[in-house]
């Protein structure tokens, strides 16, 4: 069974020998609700590719020390993930971030489609963008990944335009495209930008402004996925052909 992995708390930290204290909500999460005794060892991160094996030295109710036993550093796997993910209704947006921080994506991107029927204004939108970024440093946790995915802020039609202009990969999911997926070229390195629209689907007018930098839309199969699982299903396609050979 792997260890345990907590968010190291400052990256200075990570040298072997040195005494790490955990506290507050990562304190709490080892000492209470993970039990972590004396002499257990766990992993510290800071989410941008250090990782650290500890020993457990001391646990107090909500807070542990431990000492740092090794520390390796884990560069980014190519090529890079972006998936620009229409907000959906309910907690199915937090679902759709779980996911895919655990399958790999590098970046998650926010996008207020034409279409989307959930609407992020005024401290609505600061309270679910907080969600999406927890819910993404708690999985990439349970997920052991060294490198935290980023969770941008949320996204306009033309944001996501120049995302897909400069992507190696520009891939925009729907249902009613003619071209599989399964026949785009991946190479090995530069960015990968995958988009998927809505509960209601992408207007004819993002389609058009999507084409218009080389980014037609794509199917995954005979099908249709739920806007917070189709992402996931097109970055495992993809990530098997490259990062997962």
């Amino acid at each position: 069974m792997s260890l345990a992995m907590f968010v190291l708390p400052t990256a200075g930290e990570a040298t072997v020998g040195a005494t790490v204290r955990l506290d507050g909500d990562e304190g709490h999460h080892a000492s209470v609700v993970r039990r972590i005794e004396v002499g257990e060892e766990l992993l510290l991160t800071d989410g941008a590719g250090t990782v650290a094996r500890c020993r457990t030295e001391s646990v107090a109710k909500g807070s542990l020390e431990a000492t740092v036993l090794a520390v390796d550093t884990h560069p980014a796997e190519p090529p890079r993930l972006v998936v620009v993910q229409a907000i959906p209704k309910g907690d199915r947006g937090e679902l759709a971030v779980e996911m895919l921080t655990e399958v790999g994506a590098d970046a998650i991107v926010p996008w207020a489609a034409s279409r989307s029927v959930a609407r992020w204004k005024g401290d609505r939108a600061a309270k679910s963008l907080e969600k999406w970024r927890t819910t993404a440093r708690e999985a990439a946790k349970q997920a052991r990944r060294a490198w935290f995915p980023t969770v941008g802020d949320m996204a306009t039609t033309d944001d996501v335009v120049a995302l897909l202009e400069k992507a190696s990969v520009p891939v925009v999911l729907h249902e009613a495209a003619s071209g599989p997926l399964s026949d785009v070229p991946v190479p090995g390195r530069g960015e990968i930008v995958i988009v998927v629209g809505p509960e209601g689907g992408i207007s004819d007018e993002e389609l058009e402004a999507f084409a218009a930098v080389g980014a037609e839309p794509l199917r995954l199969g005979s099908s249709v996925l739920r806007s917070s699982t189709a992402g996931v299903a097109a970055a495992a396609a993809l990530l098997a052909r490259t990062r997962w050979r």
